[in-house]
Order: C-alpha cells, then sequence, then structure tokens
C-alpha cells in the first residue's frame, strides 16, 4: 500500500470532527476510494460502501430516493448485516454526483446522526453548483490530488527521517553534499516520468516496466477525455478540445490557452469557455494558473481570468504524451530537449497539493514570472521562477519584477537542477526537489487572540 499523507487527515476527521460530513473532491484514479476504504475498515465496525455511479449505470437502486427513511431502507442491498449506530458504522457514498439529489440529503443526514457518512466524487464542484441546496454547515469538503514529491519518495524507499533532515537543510538555505543531491535529482527524474498516479507507481515498483507505466498513463488520460461525454455534444467537443490542447498550449512561448483554437474562431475568449474550464478544474484533471498584473497580497483579489494557464493533474501524463518511452528526453541531458514544461508542470501539481491557489505574473512590457504564491508569515508575494537548463541566472522578467518598487517584494525564489544554494539580487537559488517543502496548510496548533481592553 502506498502511504498518503490524505490517510492520516482522514483519520484525524472522523475521530475528531464528528458534526460534519466530509466530501472528498478529486479526478479519478487518485486513490480517494482506496484510501477511503482503508481507513473505514479500520476505524469502524460496519463499513458501507455504495458506488452511486455504477448503481446509476446499473440497477438505479438510489435514484428515487428522495428522503432519509428510503436511503435508510435501501442500504440493506449492501450490507446484509445489522448495522450499528454512529458510533461504529460509516457508510460511503462513492461519486455522489452521479446523484446531485443526495448531495442535498448530506444535511438531513447529518443532522439525524444515525450513521456516520463520508462521501467522495471526481466532480463535486460541478455537482454542486447544480445542487438546488448546498448542504452549508453540514459538509466539509476536502481537495485530494495524486502523490507529491515527498509521497513519491516515500514509496521508493527514501525514510521520513532522511526527508526530515533534508527539510532541515531547506529551512537553514543549505546545500546538500553531492551524494545525497545526486539521489534526490534521480528520484525527482523519474517522478517526472511516472508521476503520481498511484496505478502509475505501483506498476513501477512491481518491475520498473516503463511499457506498463505509460500504459496506465495512457488509459487514464484517455479516461479524463471519456468522462466529458456526460455533458451536450457541444459542451463535451469543446471540453476535449481545450484538453487535448493544453500539451501543446504549454510549449508555446507564452504557455497560456489561446482561445481562437478551441473553434478556430477569432475573437473568443475565456468568458466564452467558463463552463469548460470549470468543468476541467472541478473534476481535478487539470490545474487552473490566472494571470495576474498587479502582484499585491493576498493575489486572489487581482487575478484575471481572460490569461489562463492549464496544466494537466499529473506530470508522469504530460511526460507520456511529449516523449512516451523514451525516458532518456528526461534522464540525460539532451540539448535540443527543453524541459522546462515538463519542471513547471511537476512544480505546479507539488504548489496545489500543498494548498496553494495558483497564480503566474503577467506584464506586456516586463514579461513573466513562472508561479506566485501568497507568503502568509510576510503578509507579501513570493514569486517563483522554474529552470531546467544551465541559463538558470536568467530571468530578466524576474529581475525587473524584484526592482520595481511598487511591487515592495525583495525575495524571490529560482528552482534548477543546481545543488548549490546562493542570493543574487534577492533571488534565492535552490535546487528543483526543495519545492516539496513549500507548503500552505492550515496551521494545526491554536492561534489565540490578545485579550480585548474593557471600555
Amino acid at each position: 500500500m502506498l502511504e498518503r499523507k490524505f490517510t492520516q487527515f482522514l483519520e484525524r476527521f472522523l475521530t475528531e470532527e464528528t458534526n460534519k460530513i466530509l466530501l472528498v473532491n478529486g479526478a479519478r484514479q487518485i486513490g480517494k476510494s482506496y484510501l477511503i476504504r482503508y481507513v473505514g475498515q479500520k476505524l469502524y465496525k460496519h463499513f458501507v460502501e455504495i458506488n452511486l455511479k455504477e448503481d446509476k449505470e446499473g440497477d438505479q437502486v438510489f435514484a428515487d430516493v428522495h428522503t432519509t427513511n428510503d436511503l435508510y431502507m435501501r442500504l440493506g442491498n449492501y450490507y446484509p448485516k445489522p448495522l450499528g449506530d454512529k458510533t461504529d458504522t460509516l457508510i460511503f457514498l462513492d461519486e455522489i454526483q452521479s446523484y446531485p439529489h443526495l448531495m442535498t440529503m448530506l444535511k438531513f443526514l447529518n443532522q439525524e446522526s444515525r450513521y456516520r457518512f463520508i462521501a467522495s466524487g471526481s466532480q463535486l464542484g460541478v455537482a454542486l453548483s447544480e445542487t438546488p441546496s448546498v448542504p452549508i454547515g453540514s459538509v466539509t469538503i476536502e481537495q485530494m490530488y495524486p502523490l507529491d514529491f515527498e509521497e513519491f519518495l516515500w514509496a521508493t524507499g527514501i525514510s521520513k527521517e532522511w526527508i526530515e533532515n533534508i527539510r532541515q537543510s531547506y529551512l537553514r538555505k543549505e546545500a546538500l553534499d553531492e551524494s545525497t543531491h545526486n539521489v534526490l535529482l534521480k528520484r525527482f527524474q523519474y517522478y517526472l516520468l511516472i508521476g503520481g498516479l498511484p496505478e502509475a507507481i505501483n506498476n513501477y515498483l512491481a518491475d520498473r516496466n516503463m511499457v506498463r507505466v505509460r500504459a496506465t498513463h495512457r488509459d487514464i488520460h484517455n479516461l479524463y477525455r471519456i468522462d466529458a461525454s456526460q455533458y451536450d455534444e457541444e459542451h463535451k467537443l469543446k471540453i476535449r478540445k481545450i484538453y487535448d490542447l493544453i500539451p501543446s498550449n504549454l510549449e508555446n512561448k507564452k504557455k497560456r490557452i489561446v482561445y481562437k483554437d478551441i473553434e478556430d474562431k477569432k475573437g473568443k475568449t475565456f468568458y466564452d469557455y467558463t463552463d469548460e474550464f470549470e468543468y476541467l478544474t472541478n473534476s481535478g484533471v487539470a490545474l487552473e494558473v490566472s494571470a495576474i498584473s498587479n502582484p499585491r497580497f493576498p493575489l486572489a483579489e487581482s487575478e484575471q481570468k481572460r490569461l489562463v494557464k492549464l496544466y494537466l493533474n499529473d506530470v508522469g501524463l504530460l511526460t507520456n504524451l511529449l516523449y512516451g518511452v523514451n525516458v532518456n528526453a528526461v534522464l540525460q541531458d539532451i540539448k535540443s530537449i527543453n524541459l522546462g514544461t515538463v519542471y513547471e508542470s511537476a512544480v505546479a501539481q507539488e504548489l496545489a497539493a500543498h494548498g496553494f491557489k495558483l497564480h503566474y505574473y503577467d506584464n506586456k512590457k516586463k514579461g513573466e514570472v513562472d508561479f506566485l504564491i501568497d507568503d502568509y508569515d510576510q503578509l507579501t508575494v513570493l514569486p517563483l521562477e522554474i529552470k531546467s537548463g544551465k541559463d538558470y541566472t536568467e530571468h530578466s522578467a524576474l529581475s525587473k519584477f524584484l526592482e520595481n518598487p511598487e511591487y515592495g517584494i525583495h525575495r524571490a525564489f529560482v528552482f534548477s537542477n543546481k545543488r548549490e544554494i546562493f542570493k543574487k539580487k534577492g533571488a534565492t537559488y535552490l535546487p528543483i526537489y526543495y519545492c516539496m517543502f513549500l507548503h500552505n496548510e492550515h496551521r494545526e496548533e491554536p492561534v489565540i487572540l490578545p485579550e480585548l481592553e474593557i471600555v
């Protein structure tokens, strides 16, 4: 079994948060159902799993369920033994977006507290937007992603203690020794090839056969395209076109979506394809990066939807489309191969998995910076530049960005293949694998406000 950070979150939620139902959102084939099943069977005497997508395509037992009593009665079709109560019974509603009316019912199931419920889906964002009564206050929605680079290290035999030592070096901004650097850089290159989809990683661990790994990538990539078929013909074709354009757009200089290419029509903008973009991002198969021209904290206040980049949700899917089974494109320093897009995709995947909303800097006169993230500790913006080649110290747009007194931003990170760590004109140069330590997760320790004065 692949160890996941999300496992700990599930266990903590189910044991500590007893007054809400958890909705786990994320793309298909990233391990949602497996982890919920594993934790549910571990923590509860009675675990009932219902795949509502299969039910909708089959017997439709839950299609006309409109009351909680209806639901309780039909649970017997899936679990022949007598059920207990909330303390020992967990009902798992998988692919709940197949029946939007059950999304509304979650509020009442939570209020009655007869059993413990958890739900998951691959298009919850889309389903919630179509649900007539969103169960606000009764549910917590959590996003899940493919394995990040640290989890990939665990899967490939790197111990947590070893990684913790590396983390301390990152915090001190110290370079690693040559041997350790080479180990991590090689692991990162393998991550670019294999990615973070559980089936691909398990296939690699079984016999290191990249032909099998690439077959998995092709199957999942095709599955994501097929999933769009739930829409009417017009939306389906546009969703697939946008999804298919992602790799070629990333190879362009600007890397962003060219809207006229979607239907071969001039004058089109982001707002002509709002539904299609929402589907791709809400279903978790693509990562959206919004443009920022005025980099002020917090970034969400100045994002622009008209200039959008899309990355695939898994870097292994991208390297399969670009290079197939030719692993040398990534493992060897071939001058004709520009890995900049691949490196950026891996970092986008890492940032998303670590809780960041993705932005990039775009200015017609001053150029672009790959990523901007909110720095909540400093209450400012942290620019990130991703480099894969030898010219990693050349970044005119980032230099102009840091020199602009209006922005008030005095530091940035540049990630590259190089082992050495140094600072130059506000930029700190770091090895690419250190991106795994950028986190935007909620603090677990309490933050206590000062006591108010009595007036």
